[in-house]
């Protein structure tokens, strides 16, 4: 039994494969959600980013190797200092706070929608990669909610009200805008 695997955005792009091709895509991405981390409305105990739709973007343009490496360097680079996560902030601190889940599974939730483009194309049309984005956007809050739960004591409807229920509208909006950016750069691609 053969597995399919679908060729990449990235890799579509970029076809030669080589090593600094793909250290510049992996650095590529973590400076996208850098970019996107500092789009921020400030509220507590969890701001509202355009974060997660950079991690989107980069899971499902790069694939689950890359897209998760891409993460991993973005926590490492936050870590160490440079202010790349939501508001110019940084310090290995932020991992131990109320958004500490949320940033953990990033690496993951790049994974999970790359795995997806990859095993079953789902970036090439707007309801596939939609539904490629919930399944990432799912990873995240399963990291956020019980770590958010832990850090702040919040639990049932209180962790929910502060949470989830802000995010859903924008979550809904990212994953509309990054499932109709794909498909639009498949076109613009087979050109």
């Amino acid at each position: 039994m053969t597995q399919t695997t679908h060729p990449t955005l990235a890799g579509t792009l970029a076809p030669a494969p080589s090593f600094v091709r793909d250290l510049l895509l992996v650095a590529g991405g973590a400076l996208l959600v850098a970019l996107f981390a500092q789009a921020e409305i400030p509220l507590q105990p969890v701001p509202i980013t355009l974060q997660t739709l950079g991690v989107l973007l980069v899971g499902a343009a790069l694939g689950w190797k890359r897209g998760f490496a891409a993460l991993a360097l973005y926590l490492v680079l936050g870590a160490a200092g440079l202010p790349v996560f939501a508001g110019g902030s940084a310090s290995i601190a932020k991992f131990f706070g109320p958004t500490g889940g949320c940033l953990l599974s990033y690496p993951f939730a790049a994974a999970m929608i790359g795995w997806l483009v990859q095993r079953f194309g789902l970036d090439r049309n707007v309801p596939g990669a939609a539904a490629a984005m919930l399944a990432a956007s799912v990873v995240i809050y399963a990291f956020g909610l019980p770590w958010l739960s832990a850090v702040t004591g919040m639990h049932g409807q209180t962790l929910l009200a502060n949470g989830l229920y802000p995010f859903v509208l924008g979550d809904a909006l990212k994953i509309g805008l990054a499932a109709l950016l794909l498909p639009a750069a498949w076109a613009f691609a087979r050109r």
